[in-house]
C-alpha cells in the first residue's frame, strides 16, 4: 500500500511479532466522514466511518493467519459539534501486540497513516504452551472501535466501530464441519446502540457536558433505527454487541401478539469467547462493550410470525440501571424479525445440555503478588486507587511469565 498520499505513520513503536508473525493479509482502512442514512424520515448524517459505512466493515480472520491493517486517517478537521479527528483504533478484547493493540494514547492525526499487525495467535503460544498456544482462550466476536484518550466516546459514537470475527479449527466459519454453529448468512453480527438526534435539524447530537453518560431515545441496530430482518425457519448465530455510550441492555425474544410466551434460545459466547458450553436461557444482559453470541431457532414459531429484539431492563439516566426488569412489551423495541414461508436446509448442530466447547482455563501458578484495584468517581472522572489515567505513568509493571491476584 503506498503511503504517498498521507504525511507519515502515526506508529512510533516496533511491531513485536512481525518477523515471527509474518502478515499474510494486508489491508487498508479509510477513517473518513461520511452521509448514512440511519432513518428514511431522518435527513442523511455526517457521520465518522471506516471506509464510508456504519458499522464499519466486519473482519473475518483465522487463526494461523497474521494480517496487517493499514488505517488512514481522512476525517475532516471540522467535527460539527463533537468528535476529536485524532485517533488510535482499538481491536477490542484482541489478544495482540501492544503498538498494535490501540492503547488509548497511540493516537495518529489527520493525515497520518497507522499500520496494526494481528498475529491472530493463541495466548502461550511462545511460553505455556508452544507453538500453538492455548486454545481454551480461543477468541470468537471482537470488535473494533476508536480508543482515543479522553475522546472514546464522541468518536465511537459518532459512528467509528465495527466487528472483528476470529475462526479456527473447530469454530470454522462453516456449519459443516467443527462445532457447526451457524454460519454464511446465517451468521449475524448485530451492533446495539442508542443516540439522540436534534429536533429541530434531525442530526445526530451529544450532550458533552454530562458526566454521568447519555442515554438515547432512538434505537439503533446496524446503524439503523428499529429496522426489521426477515428470517428463515432454521437457526441462527445472532452476535449481539452493545456498543453504548451508557445504556445496559436485558435482551428478550417477545411475540407482541402473546406478551406472556417465553421464548428460549441458547447463548454459546460471552464477550470473545465461547462458553464451556451452550446455556438455555430466556434473556441475555449486556454492559457497555459486552457482547453475547446467541443461537435463535427461529424453525419453532410458523411462517408469518413477527418477533421484536427487545430490551427490558429499566434505565433512568446514564449512570446505570435502575434493578428493574419491565414487562413484556413495556420494554425498548430494538428490531423485528419477520419468519418466511422459505424452505431451507439447516446444516448447523441443534446445541443442547450435552454439547461441550472448550474448557476454562485454568492455572497452578502461584501468584507473585496480590494487587487490590479500587474503582471511584471523582468530579465527574473515573479513578484508580485513587489516582486518574496518565499516558506518561504505569501503574505498575509485571514480571513476563509470571502469574498475578488481581481483585478488582
Amino acid at each position: 500500500v503506498s503511503p504517498n498520499a498521507v504525511a507519515g505513520e502515526g506508529r512510533t513503536r516496533s511491531h513485536q511479532a512481525y518477523t515471527q508473525c509474518p502478515p499474510q493479509l494486508y489491508y487498508q482502512s479509510t477513517l473518513q466522514q461520511a452521509q448514512v442514512s440511519v432513518h428514511p424520515e431522518l435527513p442523511l448524517q455526517p457521520l465518522w466511518t471506516f471506509d464510508g459505512v456504519f458499522p464499519g466493515p466486519t473482519f473475518q480472520s483465522h487463526y494461523g493467519q497474521p494480517i496487517l491493517v493499514r488505517r488512514v486517517n481522512n476525517l475532516p478537521s471540522n467535527n460539527g459539534g463533537f468528535g476529536l479527528p485524532s485517533v488510535s483504533t482499538h481491536l477490542h478484547n484482541g489478544h495482540n501486540p501492544s503498538e498494535s493493540d490501540g492503547f488509548p494514547c497511540d493516537f495518529f492525526e489527520i493525515g497520518q497513516f497507522y499500520d496494526q499487525h494481528y498475529p491472530n495467535v493463541l495466548p502461550g503460544f511462545s511460553t505455556s504452551n508452544p507453538p500453538g498456544g492455548d486454545l481454551r482462550e480461543a477468541l470468537s466476536t471482537l470488535w473494533y472501535h476508536d480508543h482515543r484518550v479522553d475522546h472514546t466516546t464522541e468518536n465511537t459514537y459518532k459512528g467509528l466501530a465495527g466487528f472483528h470475527l476470529l475462526f479456527n479449527q473447530y469454530d470454522t466459519g462453516d456449519e459443516t464441519t467443527g462445532f457447526r454453529l451457524p454460519s454464511g448468512e446465517f451468521d449475524v453480527p448485530m451492533l446495539l446502540a442508542d443516540r439522540v438526534f436534534d429536533a429541530d435539524t434531525g442530526l445526530l447530537t451529544l450532550d458533552l457536558m454530562s458526566t454521568d453518560g447519555v442515554l438515547g431515545d432512538k434505537f439503533l441496530v446496524n446503524g439503523r433505527i428499529q429496522p426489521f430482518f426477515q428470517v428463515k425457519r432454521r437457526r441462527y448465530r445472532l452476535r449481539w454487541l452493545n456498543s453504548g455510550p451508557s445504556r445496559f441492555y436485558q435482551l428478550f425474544l417477545t411475540n407482541p401478539s402473546n406478551f406472556s410466551q417465553q421464548i428460549p434460545f441458547w447463548q454459546i459466547a460471552n464477550d470473545g469467547n465461547l462458553l464451556p458450553k451452550p446455556l438455555q436461557v430466556t434473556s441475555a444482559i449486556l454492559s457497555v462493550a459486552e457482547r453475547a453470541d446467541v443461537i435463535v431457532d427461529f424453525s419453532q414459531f410458523p411462517a408469518g410470525t413477527s418477533i421484536v429484539l427487545e430490551n427490558r431492563m429499566e434505565q433512568t439516566n446514564g449512570k446505570g440501571p435502575t434493578g428493574n426488569v419491565l414487562a413484556a412489551g413495556q420494554g425498548d423495541y430494538l428490531l423485528r424479525f419477520d419468519v418466511l414461508p422459505d424452505a431451507v436446509t439447516d446444516a448447523s448442530a441443534a446445541p443442547t445440555t450435552t454439547t461441550k466447547y472448550y474448557d476454562l482455563p485454568t492455572t497452578t501458578d502461584v501468584p507473585r503478588v496480590t494487587r487490590t484495584l479500587k474503582f471511584s468517581r471523582r468530579n465527574g472522572q473515573w479513578t484508580i486507587n485513587d489516582k486518574i489515567f496518565n499516558c506518561d505513568t504505569p501503574a505498575f509493571h509485571v514480571k513476563r511469565n509470571t502469574a498475578e491476584k488481581w481483585i478488582l
